[in-house]
């Protein structure tokens, strides 16, 4: 009897914290421009606030974070500081590793890599080319992912839409939808993060009309921040997060906190989102 009791004691954590059948699980994302490090911004070019970004990902801690305009040694410094996380992604002038990349990062504790690819927004999306009457090359990268929690699959795509060209913009957004539904056959819940360079008033988005939520509109914890900041010369919302299939959107957040005593650790401010499977 007294074996038994042991035994019982010993297995209790593990029935304690195993997942009931049905049980909500939750997800955190992140979208986050990084500001590229060749940019010259004075007391704010990345070798003064380069710590800031690293404190910024441990204190928040999301489960999937896509970065923009981050170049190979702005990736590496993440890779190498922030030891839970693994990334996927290309250079967006070569398909390799020239130029800046809009990344995937996930923690590898919490999430699994299943497969991911990248494509280009323009006319020949499977190669580095620039499209319609945009002023850079620009790519969405996407992963399909499983949560190790709950064992559920979803798919997160990170973008970056061209800053000049409305065309490029508009036709980028239109591809994205479309590569959405060729990838994701299955209908699974499905992420979509980015700097779009337009506030959600363009005519742009109305191809995620139906088809995507808006994390920010829907949350039932949200905010009205801007997401770009200039440096504290700007104030407009470029940043999103949309989603779907999942049940719903429980926090939104803009993270205008300081790490590192930095007012701002890049001119955008990282946007966080937590999704409910």
């Amino acid at each position: 009897m007294k074996l038994k009791l042991m035994l019982l004691l010993a297995f209790m954590p593990v029935f304690l914290c195993a997942a009931k059948p049905g049980q909500l699980s939750k997800i955190t994302v992140m979208s986050y421009n990084i500001r590229m490090g060749e940019a010259d911004d004075g007391t704010n070019s990345w070798q003064f606030r380069y710590p800031a970004t690293a404190l910024m990902i441990e204190d928040q801690n999301p489960d999937v974070f896509g970065v923009q305009e981050a170049y190979p040694y702005q990736i590496l410094f993440i890779d190498e500081n922030c030891r839970d996380y693994k990334y996927v992604g290309v250079g967006r002038e070569d398909g390799k590793s020239e130029g800046e990349h809009m990344a995937i990062f996930y923690n590898k504790k919490t999430v699994s890599l299943l497969k991911w690819g990248t494509f280009w927004l323009s006319e020949t999306p499977d190669k580095p080319t620039m499209g319609w009457d945009a002023a850079c090359k620009r790519t969405a990268t996407w992963a399909l992912m499983k949560s190790k929690a709950s064992g559920k699959k979803f798919y997160f795509i990170d973008t970056h839409l061209d800053h000049v060209g409305k065309v490029a913009q508009k036709e980028g957004l239109a591809l994205i939808v479309s590569k959405m539904k060729e990838i994701n056959r299955d209908g699974l819940p499905m992420v979509l993060v980015g700097d779009f360079n337009i506030e959600l008033s363009d005519p742009a988005f109305t191809v995620l009309d139906g088809v995507m939520k808006n994390a920010r509109k829907i949350a039932a914890d949200t905010d009205n921040s801007n997401t770009f900041n200039g440096w504290g010369k700007s104030s407009t919302t470029i940043d999103h997060i949309f989603y779907s299939g999942f049940r719903s959107c429980t926090k939104y957040e803009t993270i205008t906190k300081s790490y590192a005593d930095r007012k701002f650790i890049s001119d955008h401010y990282p946007i966080k989102a937590v999704l409910v499977f």
